[in-house]
């Protein structure tokens, strides 16, 4: 454990932060807001053994200062501390998810959805990448993890940073860690996607041995590739497959994700699936804060938009928890 607690509600956030680290998840940056909260509470109820309604809403001020994004991630840790201290069986304040501000979004360019035809010519191109004498894993690392962004629908970061540790290759099961809104989840890989994995790792092992990261940019140094630099490496695999027109945004590795969504949607609609039903499963999934996050990309596949338009998903949003095990 990183820190030391020494408000009266230390033993329950103690509690909490074992669990998560007896599971296998770091829990860090929660951690940190947890820190925080024991702090507040040391200065402001020194005697208070409970997570009450008045600790919650004091702790629920917005500060002058303070964005919509920051004040909702404050929240999101002592939120689980409250449920966390219910499961024991105990009294505990939730602060409710209508309290605060709320992340608002500017307008929403189309994001670009892959065609087949550019998949395949994408794929193409990443997998004739030639070896780099400064990256030598590059070309081994590109193909898996572009197909895992494909693949898994992954935000780009979640897989850049991915660590060894985190594939299990024996089940097929990714290990998510604290990714947004503090959440983790596991990702179950589709079979032909697990046997690329277990190639590639084979090849890691040879070339790297006991390295941290499953993608590592450079063999000196072992570190994750950046946003940036695989952004980059994007754009040139992208170039060398000779695309030049393409719809929507422009294209980039967040763009795996939106097809990935996009197409399991469409996917379910072929096979007669409630949309309804499984959107619940695809949100989980991909570790979206709220089920109109997921609901969004019904608008992209034409063929079940006109069915789906008047729902309302804002009736869903607590159905699942913020942080789930």
């Amino acid at each position: 454990m990183k820190y030391t607690f020494n408000s009266k509600l230390s033993n329950y956030i103690d509690g909490l932060i074992n669990q998560k680290h007896s599971v296998g998840y770091p829990y860090l940056e929660s951690e940190r807001v947890l820190k925080n909260f024991d702090q507040f509470c040391l200065m402001n109820f020194p005697e208070e053994k409970s997570l009450t309604v008045e600790i919650g809403q004091h702790w629920a001020v917005v500060s002058p200062t303070e964005s919509a994004v920051t004040f909702q991630n404050r929240m999101a840790p002592v939120r689980e501390l409250a449920r966390y201290i219910q499961r024991l069986g105990f009294d505990a304040y939730v602060i409710p998810m209508e309290v605060g501000p709320k992340c608002t979004r500017g307008k929403k360019k189309t994001p670009h959805i892959f065609t087949d035809r550019e998949l395949e010519l994408f794929f193409a191109a990443v997998d004739s990448l030639e070896i780099n004498k400064r990256c030598t894993l590059r070309h081994l690392a590109l193909p898996v993890i572009f197909r895992m962004l494909y693949c898994c629908g992954l935000r780009p970061h979640e897989a850049r940073i991915l660590e060894t540790a985190d594939i299990d290759l024996n089940n097929g099961k990714i290990q998510i860690r604290e990714s947004k809104g503090h959440k983790d989840r596991l990702v179950i890989m589709p079979p032909d996607l697990l046997e690329i994995c277990r190639n590639y790792a084979r090849l890691l092992q040879k070339t790297c041995p006991g390295s941290k990261y499953f993608f590592p940019s450079q063999l000196e140094h072992l570190n994750p590739y950046t946003g940036i630099g695989l952004a980059k490496l994007f754009r040139t695999c992208w170039n060398s497959a000779g695309i030049d027109t393409y719809g929507g945004d422009s294209p980039r590795p967040y763009s795996f994700r939106h097809t990935f969504a996009t197409r399991r949607l469409y996917q379910w609609m072929k096979e007669g699936k409630d949309i309804e039903a499984m959107i619940p499963y695809l949100s989980a999934y991909m570790g979206h804060e709220r089920f109109s996050d997921t609901a969004y990309y019904i608008h992209l596949v034409p063929e079940i938009f006109p069915h789906m338009s008047q729902m309302d998903f804002s009736s869903y949003e607590k159905l699942l928890p913020e942080v789930g095990l």
